[in-house]
């Protein structure tokens, strides 16, 4: 764990014993993480019932119509970031973008969780780098810390290579591989020494 024991800016990593189907494989960017609990984005699953276009036209958010400035709205995708109230969206972003409500996470990563963010981007106004996440994962006081202990997680320092511009499919042994773990020697069995 970081500074203090809490993991607010850190990637989380699913272990293979997880015994969660949602979190199989899971890597999660820890957004807080206090003594009151933890809240994180899954940034390694698509969210495959809905699109940017249709979230857009839901949140009835126009887009512009100078065809140049507009970026494919169809090439912007959208994660599924926990099980926890799966119809809010949440947009973790480079903290070049800072609106008064957004939450600064560290030097280079915020998140925001507006509509103003969504318009912004739509219209290529936004961060430079982002995920957008539909629902959150979430954790009471010392879940997190009990799951850690149980060997369900391992959690190792984020860097925006990994959480924005890796492909969906290569996070989670990237991120493994940080940390000089090589997943065909891990076993799916949990246990204690």
């Amino acid at each position: 764990m970081t500074k203090q024991g809490y993991l607010s800016g850190q990637l989380l990593l699913a272990m293979p014993a997880m015994t969660d189907p949602r979190f199989a494989n899971a890597v999660i960017y820890m957004c807080t993480h206090t003594e009151e609990g933890a809240m994180g984005l899954v940034i390694n699953k698509l969210c495959d019932n809905i699109d940017f276009p249709d979230l857009l036209n839901q949140l009835s958010i126009s887009t512009p119509s100078d065809i140049e400035k507009q970026i494919p709205l169809e090439k912007i995708t959208l994660h599924e970031g926990g099980p926890v109230e799966s119809g809010r969206g949440f947009i973790l972003h480079s903290a070049d973008y800072v609106q008064e409500t957004t939450l600064i996470i560290s030097e280079t990563i915020a998140l925001t969780a507006t509509i103003d963010i969504l318009t912004a981007i739509a219209n290529d106004e936004g961060p430079q780098d982002y995920l957008i996440a539909l629902g959150f994962s979430g954790w009471g006081r010392g879940q997190l810390e009990s799951e850690i202990k149980r060997n369900s997680w391992l959690s190792i320092e984020a860097d925006e290579e990994l959480v924005f511009r890796t492909d969906l499919d290569l996070k989670y042994p990237r991120a493994m591989a940080k940390l000089g773990v090589d997943l065909s020697m891990l076993s799916s069995e949990s246990g204690s020494a």
